[in-house]
């Protein structure tokens, strides 16, 4: 009965406006402007082209024994799902790719979809992360917010090889630029440890797995930064900073929402935000034998939500996307140029090395499994076992 309420979640008429409005004012998703006047189907078009993970019934219990569907409780991890999407579109396909009902994509893009499919073996999915979930406190079931969020998609993209990101997730307001070029910044390993890892990966996640090569060289980033804009109410102080953020070309948008109720922000209109909502239950949808996923369902065709930015909840979690060193240090940029030098009272500070109050930076340091983006981690017990073992083969 619990889960039937939530079945067809309609948002309340209060909190969103679904056409456009007349006006010159630019619109900006992820980084683009569009103009309503003159370019109205190509924003629509860009719109459509994210993907949108919603609530799913009828998949596998989660644990075996746990929900099969996460209506009710699983929008921020959808969220987080379509945040993380939007870097891997980003990294194989570029932010300019476009979708099209019933147009042939690419490879890439189905093995992308596939990586957050509603089965415990794909890398992203709501099994795995449900379960990643229970090692930062979260009980299967329960509500996340945009931080635990953050710090799941930390761990298990530390199991993905193929995506290879390094995901840096802010503490405490603060991005540190020294502790984010260690880590993106890979060094060649020795061949024994190497081989090493790659008996590691087979030994514990099945044989006839591909441990291609480990190249040394800039790991593409997500950087996610969680934020606190007020008490009970978003701050206007931080309003101009944080549009600022979707005009950024790195700009992954914005994790928030209401309390409980989650949104995927990815742009605005003059004070109002534009968001992809997950409050939607459909079936579960499975990859075809040829691989391909048949995607209509991933693609929300409908006009937007809108969404006036005071009604925002204060806690959020802006994401960003760098793929190379350049795009990093253009975002350091920006965000002097743009936020820091104008905020009297900042959203975020960026500094350019680690703070000596804090403990050591020390990268993540996991096996070097080697991922096609379907490995499971059965639990968080599973990580630091593995983790124990990979020290004792790597002395």
């Amino acid at each position: 009965s619990v889960l039937s309420r939530y079945e067809n979640q309609i948002t309340l008429l209060s909190d969103y406006l679904e056409e456009f409005p007349e006006t010159d004012e630019p619109v900006w998703i992820l980084g683009r402007q569009h103009h309503l006047n003159t370019d109205k189907s190509k924003l629509l078009l860009d719109i459509s082209a994210r993907l949108w993970f919603t609530y799913r019934r009828k998949f596998s219990p989660i644990g075996g024994t746990g929900p099969s569907s996460d209506a009710g409780w699983g929008c921020m991890l959808r969220c987080g799902q379509m945040m993380l999407a939007q870097a891997l579109i980003c990294r194989h396909l570029g932010r300019d790719w476009q979708w099209e009902k019933h147009k042939k994509q690419p490879e890439e893009y189905h093995r992308i979809l596939r990586c957050f499919l509603d089965r415990k073996d794909c890398c992203y999915s709501i099994h795995q992360m449900a379960q990643m979930g229970v090692g930062e406190g979260k009980s299967i079931g329960e509500w996340f917010g945009p931080n635990t969020v953050a710090q799941v998609l930390k761990k298990l993209a530390l199991f993905d090889e193929w995506n290879s990101l390094a995901v840096y997730v802010s503490m405490d307001n603060t991005v540190v630029i020294e502790d984010i070029k260690k880590m993106c910044w890979c060094p060649a390993q020795s061949s024994s440890v190497a081989h090493s890892s790659a008996h590691l990966h087979r030994s514990a996640l099945g044989p006839n797995k591909n441990t291609a090569g480990l190249c040394p060289g800039w790991k593409p980033l997500l950087l996610i930064i969680p934020l606190r804009l007020g008490i009970n109410h978003i701050n206007p102080v931080y309003i101009d900073a944080f549009k600022e953020c979707f005009k950024m070309p790195q700009s992954l948008g914005a994790l928030g929402g209401k309390p409980n109720n989650a949104y995927y922000f990815i742009g605005f209109l003059g004070n109002e935000l534009i968001y992809l909502d997950p409050h939607t239950t459909q079936s579960f949808v499975d990859s075809e034998e040829n691989g391909t996923v048949d995607d209509k369902s991933f693609h929300c065709q409908q006009a937007p939500h809108r969404m006036k930015i005071m009604n925002l909840d204060p806690s959020v979690a802006l994401g960003f996307f760098c793929k190379e060193e350049c795009d990093f240090d253009n975002w350091c940029s920006l965000v002097q140029k743009e936020i820091l030098k104008q905020q009297s009272l900042r959203m975020f500070e960026l500094v350019q090395k680690h703070p000596p109050h804090w403990p050591p930076f020390i990268p993540p340091s996991k096996p070097e499994v080697t991922t096609t983006g379907a490995e499971l981690i059965e639990s968080t017990d599973k990580l630091f076992e593995l983790e124990e073992e990979f020290e004792i083969l790597s002395v």
